[in-house]
């Protein structure tokens, strides 16, 4: 039970790195640092976005409107450090 306890954090993990390249993507992406039509680039936007979106469009829903600021990968981002703890302060020691 332990090992599904691990691939749950390490899966978590990576979904963390992942919305924070995201974010960092967007920002490059809106101030023209990458070049939006060099196919590369575009793929690894598409890859992020399709990646992140699913997650982050429920989240956006329900936050109010900040104008061009949004939140909701900080929000994810807390969400996932919550779940995280409980795995290992409350469900791991429960198990062993």
């Amino acid at each position: 039970m332990l090992a599904l306890i691990k691939t749950i954090d390490l899966a978590l993990s990576l979904y963390w790195w992942i919305i924070i390249a995201s974010a960092v993507f967007s920002w490059l992406y809106a101030f023209n640092v990458v070049n939006p039509r060099n196919p590369f680039v575009g793929s690894v936007g598409n890859m992020l976005f399709r990646l992140t979106e699913p997650a982050l469009k429920p989240i956006r829903r329900l936050l109010p409107d900040l104008g061009g600021i949004d939140i909701s990968p900080i929000v994810l981002l807390l969400g996932i450090y919550f779940v995280r703890q409980l795995l290992w302060t409350t469900i791991a020691p429960a198990l062993v």
